[in-house]
């Protein structure tokens, strides 16, 4: 008679491991805060300068962003962080609709004529190093995030990342509208980001960020998952709805 196989999941990083994950993600958590910090205030100053409610939009999407690293530092200061996980995914995801709100109703105005903004060389300079900043850090939050599999940090680093598209439309609105006078390209292209910031806000809300390590590699290609993180389509089965 043959016995049953059992599956055995592939051990998680061991306690060591993940003090000294807690602790990176806690200094990525500090690093994005300071910058986006800095960020915020050079934006929201320049945005008003110039009349660019693209800039002054970014400038709170970096506010945003440090109320979002702001939930994973207070996630993982606690003696249990799983014990937080919800809360901070809640924090999170309502940065997230906050973003999309707040793009949506300034780029709707913008694009009927509520104003046109003027050229802004410092609104320039810093999205082009928020472009070159912002991928290593959200990538260094993501893997981090992935090994210790923290659905917080992972949906931190997709708002990093989010404020990476946003250096990248902010930087080639700023720039048309300099150089040709088009004053509709950073709001319509703002709308796209919007539209992503919910759906990336839904999917914190539901727990769907990362995932713990799928069991049996078939089951992970089923699920769509890679490097022990959800991948959503449809099929979750991590916990998201």
């Amino acid at each position: 008679m043959d016995l049953p196989r059992i599956q055995v999941s592939p051990p998680g990083p061991g306690p060591a491991r993940r003090t000294v994950l807690a602790r990176r993600i806690l200094l990525l958590t500090a690093a994005t805060i300071t910058y986006n910090l800095v960020e915020a205030a050079i934006a929201i100053t320049a945005g008003h300068q110039a009349s660019s409610t693209a800039l002054t939009g970014f400038g709170l999407d970096s506010i945003i962003e440090v109320s979002s690293a702001t939930a994973v530092a207070w996630q993982f200061a606690g003696r249990d962080p799983e014990a937080r996980e919800k809360t901070a995914l809640r924090i999170i995801a309502v940065s997230f609709f906050a973003l999309a709100t707040y793009l949506g109703v300034e780029s709707a105005r913008a694009l009927v004529g509520g104003g046109e903004a003027g050229h802004s060389t410092v609104g320039i300079a810093l999205a082009a190093v928020s472009l070159a900043v912002m991928p290593g850090l959200s990538h260094a939050q993501r893997r981090a995030g992935r090994e210790l599999a923290s659905r917080t940090a992972v949906a931190d680093s997709r708002q990093t990342l989010l404020c990476t598209y946003l250096s990248a439309v902010l930087l080639v609105g700023l720039g048309l509208n300099s150089l040709l006078g088009w004053t509709w390209a950073d709001p319509a292209a703002a709308l796209v980001i919007a539209a992503v910031a919910v759906k990336e806000g839904r999917e914190a809300w539901r727990g769907d960020a990362c995932c713990a390590p799928t069991p049996h590699p078939a089951r992970a290609a089923r699920s769509g998952r890679e490097d022990g993180c959800c991948v959503v389509d449809g099929s979750d089965d991590c916990g998201g709805g």
